[in-house]
């Protein structure tokens, strides 16, 4: 059978598609930028062409932590089967170094004819067996060491020994592994965006950190690098040059207490390299904050890090966070539904260079500031009272014994007339 031919023609279609790709823009998508430092933290580096790779070996222990955990279980185990199927082998060759292969032998120590080294290893099975039961402690009982031979005894020794030195290493290393700094740092968390707004009549770069957990961290500090490419007077390009940018932080030691979220302000000045960037410049400059948070786990006491970055794109410039720390019946109570939220404020969009060399700037930005803020509360009024009034009309209709009740009047001529009290 043939196949069923469509209604519409296929040169009308064809022509038709032909159209629509040619109405459609044609939107290229900007190519992203690469981050030193991704926003869980994690270091955008790949190393390459690593010459000496023995320098791996001589720490072996941190190479061993270091790896994966299917790489780790998968090195402990082949270290067990390779130290028995050794041992196991040593064994057997001792056993038929001694003469104990003969069937005839009976498995037992009491036998006047003939005392094996070990008793009941007959095969290399039973030598494999043997080895597994020497080096894990079990002892089923039927294999057992006899005083007839010096060089089983060293190997008994030898084997006793290895058993040891991997059991540390293995439960060393899982406790490494399961106790590493970086898992308490996945309960730090930062904003996935930062702002530039006014504080105190500064230009201030600002983002909120905040810790998950109960237990607290203890002596934490915070630092902020930026990072870019640099050019030198000499003709030398600096692909990642690190520049340290001071917090703002009344605190000497340079500690926060960090038992409810934070917002970190760095104050551009003239120490700052955000001093000559303004809004229009913001999109256009390519660096990196890298923010670092240090501290000690209360709980473990180890020492743990927690990195995140921010680029031009997740710099917002003219707004600030809400708060989300509120007092509710003698409790602070903290809102991380509002964590990252911000709300536009105003804020100049000129370089803190340039505000302060001109300071009216400022005062025209404070002077809208308080028009915004007094039409802010005005607005709050309005729909608080606007809301009592709503609430007060509902509570009448839907509670009958507020109604007026009517009175009637009656008039010397006889007339009734109703009338409201």
């Amino acid at each position: 059978m043939l196949a069923r031919k469509s209604i519409i023609p296929e040169e009308y279609v064809l022509a038709r598609i032909a159209a629509e790709n040619l109405r459609k823009p044609r939107i290229r998508d900007r190519p992203r930028k690469a981050r030193f430092i991704a926003k869980n933290g994690a270091c955008n580096l790949a190393h390459k062409n690593i010459r000496e790779q023995g320098r791996f070996l001589q720490d072996i222990f941190t190479t061993l932590v270091d790896l994966k955990w299917r790489h780790t279980l998968v090195i402990f185990t082949m270290s067990f089967l390779c130290s028995w199927l050794l041992f196991a082998m040593m064994w057997w060759l001792v056993a038929f170094a001694h003469g104990d292969m003969d069937a005839s032998i009976e498995c037992t120590t009491n036998s006047t004819k003939w005392t094996p080294c070990v008793t009941c290893v007959r095969s290399f099975t039973s030598a494999f067996l043997f080895s597994i039961e020497v080096q894990v402690t079990i002892g089923f009982g039927g294999r057992m060491m006899t005083e007839e031979c010096p060089l089983a005894i060293t190997v008994l020794i030898l084997q006793n020994i290895v058993g040891l030195i991997i059991n540390a290493v293995m439960l060393g290393c899982i406790f490494m592994k399961t106790a590493q700094a970086h898992r308490r740092a996945e309960t730090l968390i930062f904003s996935r965006q930062a702002v530039i707004a006014l504080r105190n009549g500064k230009l201030c770069f600002m983002f909120r950190v905040g810790d998950l957990r109960k237990s607290m961290i203890i002596s934490a500090s915070v630092r902020i690098q930026v990072v870019r490419k640099t050019t030198t007077p000499e003709g030398e390009v600096i692909p990642i040059h690190q520049v340290d940018i001071p917090v703002d932080n009344p605190i000497e030691s340079n500690n926060i207490f960090l038992v409810a979220p934070l917002i970190i302000c760095h104050v551009i000045d003239k120490r700052s390299p955000l001093y000559d960037i303004s809004a229009a410049d913001l999109a256009l400059q390519d660096l990196e904050l890298i923010v670092v948070l240090e501290g000690v786990v209360e709980t473990t006491g180890i020492t743990t890090q927690a990195r995140t970055s921010y680029i031009a794109e997740e710099i917002l410039w003219g707004h600030r966070f809400v708060p989300i720390v509120t007092e509710e019946e003698g409790v602070y109570a903290v809102d991380y539904s509002k964590f990252g939220n911000t709300v536009k404020v105003a804020a100049p969009r000129c370089s803190a260079r340039e505000l302060d060399e001109k300071p009216s700037i400022l005062i025209q930005t404070l002077q809208k500031s308080e028009l915004s803020h007094q039409n802010s509360l005005r607005k709050r009024n309005s729909m608080r009272r606007n809301n009592s009034i709503r609430r007060s009309n509902s509570m009448r209709r839907t509670n009958p014994s507020l109604i007026v009740p009517k009175v009637q009047f009656i008039t010397p001529e006889g007339n009734q007339s109703a009338s409201e009290t």
